[in-house]
């Protein structure tokens, strides 16, 4: 909990409003999502099975990496036991939308949840604007205490562009649906590789949105799936939209070095320092890597970085970077500076990862005025 922590802490205090404040104001309006869909099976992986009812389970992914390499070393298969913990949907539509349904705004999710809409979608989302293009993706989320491994299925986000968004939703759909929404999110561009060309499309057609959104939410997801010369070349048009709005652009600490390491070469950097060759490189208004033991944010105004209190024994860590957006993105619509947004961020996923489920904005706002505790 250093100096530059408590600052954005105090300020996130002063500029987000008490929960009974909240509803007079924030104005809770339509805030749209797209362009994925997932169902997420909650897995777990069995290191020694004691009898049928009881079992250990392997705790760490490092622990789980040295079963492959010993495996590997004796030129031997290996095989794991799983077990499903849960399922519940997933991707950056389901997740933000989740919680900003939470938060009563009003989503409106475009995406992927099957045609006919999945029962799983139907019975969560059901009562908001839905629509959908595709087949959603399958992820296996494996569970360990330093991290997760995904397993995914990409549904049909693969080859969906601009021209793909026109022919599914039909002409001008998308530009009806922006219109007069408090905020844009879009997820994410290693599930959806011509994401560069919706981005682009969206330029085009920017004027044509009677009242367009003032903030854009942009998660580049795991994009270690892209190669190099894939981002560099799609890396202008985050630019070419922040001319029309605010563009703000989340990653976690591993794809930001990713992203980095394909603007400026490979070299050995602090996480600032990557965030600030991400941010040089896709000039959006702001540029934010996450990460489990802080957070930066690159803006006008500077680079800040604000800690994060860490859980030992964290009850679920798969979607915690969806979290972090949604609580973000709260921060963008209410008008908060960069450093306290992004102490949202940290807050929505600091109760999610220790308690596996979503906020309210009255257990939101107790996170942030017991942040400093936490540490």
């Amino acid at each position: 909990m250093d100096d530059d922590t408590q600052t954005a802490v105090a300020a996130a205090r002063e500029q987000f409003p008490s929960p009974d404040a909240l509803p007079e104001g924030v104005d809770r309006g339509r805030v749209v999502l797209g362009f994925d869909g997932y169902l997420d099976r909650v897995r777990e992986v069995v290191a020694d099975r004691i009898d049928p009812e009881r079992y250990e389970r392997v705790s760490t992914l490092a622990a789980f990496g040295e079963r492959v390499d010993d495996s590997v070393a004796a030129a031997s298969s290996l095989t794991f036991e799983w077990l499903q913990e849960g399922s519940r949907t997933g991707g950056h539509t389901c997740h933000l939308g989740r919680a900003f349904g939470t938060w009563a705004f009003s989503p409106v999710l475009v995406g992927m949840y099957g045609n006919p809409v999945h029962e799983a979608f139907e019975a969560e989302f059901g009562e908001y604007d839905l629509t959908s293009m595709g087949a959603p993706g399958i992820t296996d989320a494996v569970e360990f205490d330093d991290g997760k491994l995904m397993l995914t299925e990409i549904g049909d986000t693969m080859d969906l562009d601009w021209a793909g968004l026109d022919e599914r939703l039909g002409h001008d759909a998308l530009l009806d649906h922006i219109s007069g929404a408090a905020l844009l999110g879009m997820g994410y561009w290693s599930e959806t590789p011509n994401l560069p060309d919706i981005l682009d499309g969206l330029c085009e057609r920017w004027d044509d949105i009677a009242d367009p959104p003032e903030h854009v939410l942009v998660d580049p997801g795991d994009v270690r799936k892209l190669d190099a010369d894939r981002l560099r070349a799609g890396r202008e048009a985050i630019g070419r939209l922040d001319e029309h709005t605010n563009v703000v652009v989340s990653s976690n600490r591993a794809e930001t070095g990713v992203l980095a390491t394909a603007f400026e070469g490979e070299a050995e950097r602090t996480f600032e320092a990557d965030a600030e060759i991400v941010a040089d490189a896709l000039d959006p208004t702001w540029f934010v890597g996450h990460g489990v033991d802080r957070s930066v944010v690159v803006s006008p105004r500077g680079t800040d970085t604000v800690s994060v209190p860490a859980v030992a024994d964290p009850e679920l860590t798969t979607s915690s970077g969806d979290h972090f957006n949604a609580g973000l993105g709260l921060g963008l619509v209410t008008g908060l500076d960069p450093a306290a947004a992004v102490v949202l961020g940290n807050s929505v996923a600091g109760y999610f990862v220790r308690t596996a489920d979503q906020p309210s904005l009255a257990e939101v706002r107790q996170f942030v005025d017991d942040y400093d505790e936490k540490f």
